[in-house]
This record gives C-alpha cells, sequence and structure tokens, in this order.
C-alpha cells in the first residue's frame, strides 16, 4: 500500500468529517473519577484486594485513557429531600410595574417560553406608554442586572449571536421545526500605516534629477477601513452536535487612501498623481452547509458538505493556500474527532485590485484548486496533530489582464512577457501541537509539476521545488520564546528545463510576526529586471518575482527564500501583550535576478527584519483590540546591491496601528 493510499484508506472506509479549515487540536472528552473509589469487602479479615488498574480498553471509549478512572461505579445516589427546591414565589413573574405602591405588587402573567429564556422572561417589560423600562426592580431583585441587557450586548447571551433559538413566534415562517439559531457579527477594521520602500523611477516620473534612471524619495502612507457584516442561520442542538443546516453570507466593504512621493506609483498614467483614495464591496463568503449524517451517534463523529463561497487553510500556518474563494467541500471527523479530513474543490475568483476583496462582478479566473487533507491527533506523539495534505494547482490563465490602476498583472512583465499556463501538484506535511514543554509547528511542500512557459527559454519546464518552516517555542510563565526557521528553494539555473524556485497559491502566513514584519507586511518593487514585478508580496514571506498575490500568477523561477529567527511573545498584563521579533534573510540563490538585470554578482543577504508590537484588549476578549507595531529592516549586501539609495537613507521603516472592533 502507498503512503497516500495508507494515510486515506480510512476516508474510503467512511471516515468521519472533521473540520472547517485547518483545525486546532481538539483535546480528548474527560471522565472525571469519583471523589472516592468504592471499597471492595475484605474476605476472611484479609484485607480488601487492590482495585486492578484500568486499561485502555477498559475505557468508556475506546482507545482513551483517563487518569485516576476506576471501572467501578458509586453507588446511586437518590435524592429524598422535598421541598429543597421550592418553586419561585408569585411575584418573581409579572408584566409590568406601574410606578404606584410596591414593585412586588405586580400583575402575575408571565410564562416561561423555553429552557432558554427562563431567566430572561424575568427582565422588566418596556412600557408601552413611556417606551421606558422601569429599572426599580433591580433594588428588589439585583441578580436580574446580570441577565438583563441590551440586545446589541456582545458580553451576554443574546439572540443576535446565537446564544438561544428564535423565539417559536417570532421566527420567520418558511422556517420549519425548532432550534433555528441567527447568528449575526460585525467587524471594524482600522488600519494607519506610515511606511518606507524603495520606489524605482524614470524620465517621466519624477521633478528630482537626482533621481533618474534609479530610485527616488521612499515615504508613504496608508490609511484603510474595512466594515465587514455577517449572517448565518443554522439549525440544530449548537452545544452538543454540529448545525444540521447552516446558511451563511458576510459582506465586506473598504475605503483606502494612499499617498506617495512618486509618480507611476498609484497610476500607469504619470498625469494622475501620487493620491489615490478608493473604495469597493466584496462579496467574502456565501454558502450553504449541510450535515449529511453522522458516522457515531454517540460521540457525534460527522460528515457535512459546503457550497459557495468558504475560507479554507490549507495548513496550520497559511503558507500555501489560506483565501476565501468559490467553492465545493466535503469534510468532517472520525474516531471521536482524533481524525479529521476535507476533500475540496475551488474555482478561483478576481481580486479586486485596491482592497483585495472578492469581485465578482469579474470573470472567473481559469485557476482550479483540488485538494485533500488528514489529521490526525495525538500522532506520532500524544500532543502532536499530524496533517498529511495533496493540493494539484491547475493553472490556464492565458488571457491579458491588467489591474484597476492599468498595471498589467497577467501575463506578468518580465521574460518573454508570453501568456503561462502551469500545472503543479504539492504534496505535504505538517505537525502543530506540543511535546511536554516544547510548543512546535512544522511544515514541509514538495511541488511538482509542469510550467508551458519558462519566460526566460519559451520552453516547456518541469517544476520541481521544496518548502519547509518550523516554529520551536517555550512558554515559562508570562513568556513564550520563540525560534523560527524557513527554507523555501530557489532556482540557480534558469535556463534549464526544471523550475526549482518555490511559489504558493495564495499565501497569508502566520509565522515570524506575520503583519508586523517588515519583509511580510510590505512589497518590495523588482527594479531593472522586469515591470511592475515584485521580490516579494504584501502579506508573503515568499520572493517569488510575481506581479502581485491577488491577481498574478506563480512563478517557480525565483531566487528563494531563507529565513532564521527569535521572538518573544510577553503578557504583561492579562489584557496587554509586547510581542517581539528578530529575523534574518537571505535569497536562497541570486541566478534569476543575476540574469534579469544583467549583473556579474548578487549577494544573498537581504538584511535583518527588526520588530516590536503591543497589542492590548481592554475587555480581555477579541471585541475589542487594538495593535501598535514598528518595523525596520536594516538592510543586507544583496538588498543593497538591488537597492542603493543615493541620498535617502539605507534603513527602511513599517509602522501598523490597527484598531478592530468586534460584534
Amino acid at each position: 500500500m502507498s503512503v497516500f493510499s495508507a494515510f486515506f484508506a480510512p476516508l474510503l472506509g467512511l471516515s468521519g468529517p472533521a473540520h472547517a479549515a485547518a483545525p486546532p487540536p481538539v483535546p480528548p472528552a474527560v471522565v472525571e473519577a469519583p471523589a472516592t473509589a468504592p471499597a471492595l469487602p475484605a474476605t476472611d479479615g484479609a484485607p480488601a484486594p487492590a482495585i486492578e488498574p484500568t486499561t485502555a480498553d477498559d475505557a468508556l471509549i475506546d482507545g482513551r485513557r483517563r487518569p485516576g478512572y476506576q471501572k467501578a461505579l458509586p453507588d446511586k445516589v437518590e435524592q429524598d429531600n422535598p421541598g429543597a427546591v421550592n418553586a419561585p414565589p408569585p411575584e418573581a413573574f409579572y408584566d409590568k410595574w406601574d410606578g404606584e405602591g410596591s414593585p412586588s405588587d405586580l400583575v402575575v402573567d408571565t410564562g416561561v417560553p423555553d429552557r432558554w429564556r427562563i431567566m430572561s422572561s424575568l427582565c422588566p417589560k418596556k412600557d408601552t406608554a413611556t417606551g421606558k423600562v422601569n429599572t426599580a426592580l433591580y433594588t428588589l431583585y439585583p441578580k436580574l442586572a446580570y441577565v438583563c441587557h441590551s440586545k446589541l450586548d456582545p458580553f451576554h447571551h443574546n439572540t443576535l449571536k446565537g446564544d438561544q433559538p428564535l423565539a417559536a413566534g417570532k421566527k420567520p415562517g418558511f422556517l420549519k421545526g425548532d432550534d433555528w439559531f441567527f447568528v449575526a457579527n460585525g467587524v471594524s477594521d482600522t488600519v494607519i500605516e506610515p511606511r518606507s520602500f524603495p520606489i524605482p523611477v524614470g524620465n517621466q516620473t519624477t521633478t528630482d534629477p537626482d533621481s533618474n534612471d534609479t530610485f527616488g524619495r521612499s515615504h508613504s502612507l496608508v490609511l484603510s477601513q474595512t466594515f465587514i457584516a455577517g449572517f448565518s442561520l443554522l439549525k440544530g442542538e449548537t452545544a452538543f452536535k454540529p448545525p444540521v443546516v447552516e446558511y451563511r453570507v458576510a459582506i465586506a466593504g473598504n475605503i483606502n487612501h494612499v499617498e506617495v512621493p512618486e509618480r507611476r506609483v498609484l497610476y500607469v498614467e504619470p498625469s494622475k498623481g501620487t493620491q489615490r483614495t478608493d473604495g469597493f464591496i466584496g462579496l467574502q463568503e456565501a454558502f450553504i452547509d449541510y450535515h449529511i449524517g453522522r458516522f457515531d451517534t454517540k460521540r457525534f463523529d460527522f460528515v457535512s458538505l459546503r457550497v459557495g463561497i468558504q475560507p479554507f487553510q490549507s495548513d496550520f500556518r497559511g503558507f500555501l493556500f489560506n483565501d476565501n474563494q468559490l467553492g465545493v467541500r466535503l469534510f468532517g471527523n472520525r474516531d471521536n474527532n482524533r481524525v479529521q479530513f476535507n476533500l475540496a474543490a475551488f474555482w478561483r475568483i478576481e481580486k479586486e485590485t485596491n482592497s483585495g476583496l472578492n469581485n465578482i462582478a469579474a470573470p472567473l479566473r481559469r485557476d482550479w484548486i483540488l485538494t485533500a487533507n488528514l489529521y490526525r491527533q495525538d500522532f506520532p506523539f500524544v500532543g502532536l496533530t499530524s496533517q498529511i495534505s495533496a493540493t494539484w494547482n491547475i493553472n490556464r490563465d492565458t488571457r491579458i489582464i491588467s489591474d484597476a490602476n492599468g498595471f498589467p498583472v497577467r501575463p506578468a512583465l518580465i521574460g518573454d512577457l508570453r501568456p503561462r499556463k502551469y500545472d503543479v501538484v504539492y504534496l505535504g506535511y505538517g505537525v502543530d501541537g506540543h511535546l511536554g514543554r516544547l510548543n512546535l509547528t512544522g511544515q514541509v511542500y514538495g511541488a511538482f509539476g509542469k510550467d508551458r512557459n519558462n519566460f526566460l527559454t519559451s520552453e516547456p519546464a518541469k517544476v520541481r521545488s521544496f518548502f519547509a518552516a518550523g516554529e520551536l517555542s517555550y512558554d515559562r510563565n508570562w513568556a513564550r520564546i520563540r525560534a523560527s526557521g524557513l527554507y523555501a528553494s530557489g532556482d540557480s539555473k534558469p535556463y534549464s528545463r526544471t523550475e526549482t524556485g518555490f511559489d504558493a497559491i495564495f499565501e497569508n502566513p502566520q509565522f515570524a510576526g506575520a503583519d508586523t514584519s517588515y519583509w511580510i507586511r510590505q512589497t518590495i518593487p523588482f527594479a531593472g529586471g522586469g515591470r511592475v514585478i515584485s521580490v516579494n508580496g504584501r502579506n508573503g514571506v515568499l520572493n517569488s518575482l510575481r506581479s502581485s498575490k491577488e491577481q498574478g500568477q506563480s512563478n517557480f523561477l525565483n531566487p528563494g527564500t531563507v529565513l532564521a529567527g527569535i521572538g518573544g511573545d510577553f503578557d504583561l498584563t492579562p489584557n496587554f501583550r509586547l510581542t517581539t521579533n528578530a529575523n534574518h534573510l537571505w535569497f536562497a540563490t541570486t541566478q534569476v535576478m543575476q540574469d534579469l538585470r544583467n549583473e556579474g554578482s548578487i549577494p544573498k543577504s537581504i538584511g535583518w527584519d527588526l520588530s516590536v508590537a503591543s497589542t492590548w484588549r481592554p475587555k480581555a476578549a477579541q471585541n475589542v483590540v487594538f495593535r501598535l507595531s514598528g518595523a525596520v529592516l536594516k538592510p543586507g549586501a544583496g538588498f543593497r546591491d538591488l537597492f542603493d539609495q543615493r541620498g535617502h537613507g539605507q534603513q527602511f521603516y513599517s509602522v501598523l496601528a490597527n484598531a478592530t472592533l468586534s460584534f
């Protein structure tokens, strides 16, 4: 049996669904032992025999060992104390208080609607005449203040958050049956981002004679505001089992303003200036999730089908594919949630240029993704979750496409400028969890396929590239110390018939500082070797030499990436965290850039990426989050060789101020 079939054999035998994207490890259920084990009777004055230790096979759930669990159960407890729980007095039920007499003098005609609303049914009702709520009842019954609150309060039980089902008399008529839940969520995401990066200029784009044909001023500013509104309608006992069916829609609106010091950065036409304000509304989610069935009626191992625009993350940290795309996905779990799987197919939606949101008004891209993954908890060691995956990217984007600002994005303006198409299969293995006190995350990928057009030779080429990343961390009290490493292979023989540079489909890595890192956050243009080409992409770590992550194509003829870093997370208070990162970056090889720029040699060192970030959650929850981070890039020899700035300094910075409000 092959390795592939061995891992996927449970699926062929109807192994159960799992999981929604890249699920975190789910700890096994715990059955608590009785406080004292029942004593066994003595025989002929001899001491009571010891209780035999319980094996895994004796546990209530096959394969699970429970510390302290004893097979023998304690005697049944009979409750014979009538009157211990009394019915509430009549004054606990009321309709309204008219302000006359005592609050206890109320009309008693309030019924209990259902078990979800036992407490909220006691809350004071709004007076129909005055439109106000009589709060004097809180004096008589102080605990009512903990259950009576505004419907817009996200910190208490709320129908709008799906904490309780729609009331029988208030749900729409087309919803049949009970246990229908409605979930509304809203997010406001505000970004203020001063930054600097090398900006190439030409004769027609600058008024500074010292900047002709080289690099101009580097400082710029980004202001961005995004609002997200999501709505879900689902049926099921959400506290006990997955929903039977779910309908979900999420819409995002973005408005952004950018200021740069040079022309032809924001628009292809020099006449349009150096400022741009733009807005867009995108459909980020629109799917139906149907619960097909269960494998185990006791443990709710299930299988579900989700159809529509949906989020998907291919691995634990989002190295390969992390996006919201149109697709069909079969997912579920089995073996008491120790095994989870995904089988999915996606048809990529075009992205809007300046916001990065889904543009459903544009034709769908000729770009398809077929993926399958399998997760196994406590493998190969207890505390670790393993994942194997196979992802096939089929790209036939041969149409000539320019972005909203007029810049060509497909095909990329590099090499022979011919349209490209390719087939690449990514085989991956990942692990996430802990070994004792050590936390471990790791991911490896191999990319195998065929590129129909090598842009340097104009001939077909095989794709053979490799990727590996890992993070090891240690927790001690309020501090977590991290060490990170990443290697993505580059192409050292660009004119051969094999492309060995690794590139992802749509990366969004949560790794080595993520978007607080300068190199991950900022896009660095590749001047002199291509037009409108970037060394790396925004919110991406790979040096891929592509036009853009959102609208471009993967490029396996690239210099590769090497990263080594250390960092720490320090929870100084329960609602304040300080994070630091120090990463050193290199190109795996620079031969491709040497050929494109006709240079004899380019050093590999990119430089040091140093960042610090603070996160403040005033409510100690994710409803209100403020982040402030700063990063600098101290260029190495390779970066200076590519982007020498005459008279404009040798260091670049990125500041990110971010406020996220969620309901």
